[in-house]
Parts: C-alpha cells; structure tokens; sequence
C-alpha cells in the first residue's frame, strides 16, 4: 500500500480507503462488518470513511463501527487510522436534522462521536451544499469543529467546482484549510473532470473518489444482465434496475475485455484507471465480504495503462 499526501497538507492517505456506505448497518452481519475492518487494516488500508446517516438505520454503521473499534483499535491504534465522518443529509426529523446550519452539522459531530465512542475524529465533512444557507456558516462550523477539538481535519463533499472554490477560499480566511473533497467518480461519472479536478490542484487540497464502481456497475456481475442478489434488487440500493441498460452492459462488455487482456478483473480496472490521475489521494470503496476487499486492493498490482489502453477505454466510454 502506498500513502499518498493529501493536497499541499502533511496528511498522508492510503491510496485505497474503506467506506462504510453499504454492509455496516444494523441490517448487516456484524461479523462479517468486523472481519472486514480488521483485514483492510493488515493490509495496509487505515482511512475509514462514514457519515451520520450511514446504515440502515441512520447512524447504526457509526455504532457498529465503534465496537470494532474497542474490539480492534485500543490504545496506540487509535493513532494510526484515520476515521472520517460527514454531516449533510437528512438525519433526524424537524427543522435542525439536515443541510448546512451550524446547528445541524455540529450538533451531528457531537452525536457521531459519541456513536462511535471517540473523543475526536480525523476529518469531518459538509456532505453536501446548502443552497438555503450561506456557505459562511457552513465553513465556520467546520472550522469550529476543529478549533473545538472534535476534528483535526475538514473537508467537503459533493460540491461544485466554483462552489469548492468559495469554501476553500472561505475556510482559508478562517484559518483552517480544507484538507480534502470527497467527489463521486468513476468511469461513468466523470462531472470532476470539468474544472473540479482543476480547483483542487489550484488550492492544493486533496480528493477522494468515492463509488468508483458505480454502485456495482463496473464489475462483472451485471455483463449478463441484473442478478437476484445484485444492488439493483436491494430495496436498501442507491443502483436503479433502470440505470442497468443493454447499452451500458455493451460498454461493460468491452471494458471486460480489455481488463482480462490486462489481467485484471473490471473491477480491478476501474478503480486502477482513477489511480492514474495524480490528483486523486484515495479512491474509496466498500465490501460486502473479505474475499471481495482482497480482490479490489489487488487492483493495485496493475496501476499502468498504456496509451492504446486509454485511447480504447475512451472509445467505449464516448
């Protein structure tokens, strides 16, 4: 595992991170949550991503997460992994459970950290923009969370480029730099491209891309269809059987060509291929099982594409 340093900070991020997203929850096998947690540590991975409304239920992946961590992480431990959560989305009913307000974002930070049972965590996110209130407020919230004790680090995520810019630039007056934006990318969600990858290298602030597998797609499960225990039959998804069309399972059938002509599974291609840009710190994903965390951290033996591969890969993306 290689750590990567998080834009112009002295933060290093392993190139691959952990998200908490799906099979964490209160619906999930505790179990298989914990071996899970535990081997992506041996392996090099000490970046542990989640939010406040991660489950189902809202909260419980928090929850769950703190016993692994009295379970796993006493002591020392603590020391050497990152845990990261965020605040943004709906969490709990009435005026102040949701968006940006001050009173939301902190009072979450406070409920995370008891969930989890820490006295501080490394980065906390404004999950999204909120276009209801100045991004002032967010910011210094975000800021206060740090001055407070409760955060070392702050990012964003989900935000525009020219949202991105008013934020950092924020934060910096403020005096607490944005360490980090956590965007949605992947081979068939490329929106940073187009000037968001750009602000960060300007501002010298990090990026994390988080479902690099779209959602399950750019794996080999959906080349002969939707299958039954597939994302796109999980009513607890964020994968629309809709989403899952002939023409995009034509594109995943070219791509899993030239994955296999590379040695790789398309899983495995996918998440090298978002490796490539230097810009990106980490690139996050989830596991249903150990054996699935295994097979993508081996992605990292082939991080290298030749320029006929890209030319290829962007033939069948167009």
């Amino acid at each position: 595992m290689k750590y990567n340093r998080c834009g112009k900070s002295g933060l290093l991020l392993p190139e691959i991170s952990l998200g908490l997203w799906h099979n964490f929850g209160s619906v999930d096998n505790f179990d298989n949550a914990e071996n899970i947690a535990v081997e992506a540590f041996d392996k090099g991975i000490t970046h542990y991503d989640l939010a406040n409304n991660y489950g189902p239920v809202p909260g419980s992946a928090e929850t769950n997460f703190g016993k692994i961590l009295w379970h796993n992480f006493q002591g020392n431990l603590r020391d050497e992994i990152i845990i990261s959560t965020k605040a943004g989305y709906t969490m709990w009913d009435g005026p102040y459970g949701d968006w940006g307000s001050r009173k939301y974002l902190l009072s979450s930070l406070d409920q995370s950290l008891k969930r989890m049972k820490v006295d501080y965590v490394d980065i906390f996110y404004s999950h999204r923009p909120d276009p209801e209130t100045p991004i002032e407020e967010t910011m210094m919230a975000l800021d206060y969370a740090v001055r407070s004790g409760k955060a070392l680090y702050v990012g964003i995520s989900n935000y525009s480029a020219e949202q991105t810019r008013v934020a950092v630039d924020v934060l910096k007056q403020l005096g607490t730099p944005c360490l980090i934006h956590q965007a949605k990318y992947s081979m068939l969600q490329r929106w940073v491209e187009d000037g968001l990858l750009d602000v960060l290298e300007e501002k010298g602030v990090g990026c994390v891309a988080f479902s690099p597998l779209a959602q399950g797609l750019l794996t080999d499960k959906y080349l002969n269809g939707i299958p039954e225990n597939s994302r796109a039959h999980n009513p607890n998804g964020h994968l629309r059987e809709d989403e899952v069309t002939q023409e995009r399972i034509q594109k995943l059938i070219q791509l899993n060509e030239i994955a296999q002509n590379r040695n790789q599974s398309l899983a495995q291609m996918a998440l090298a291929w978002l490796q490539k840009d230097k810009r990106i710190t980490s690139v996050l994903i989830g596991a249903s099982s150990v054996k699935q965390l295994c097979n993508n951290i081996d992605c990292l033996q082939n991080t290298e594409f030749t320029h006929d591969e890209l030319n290829e890969i962007e033939k069948i993306l167009a």
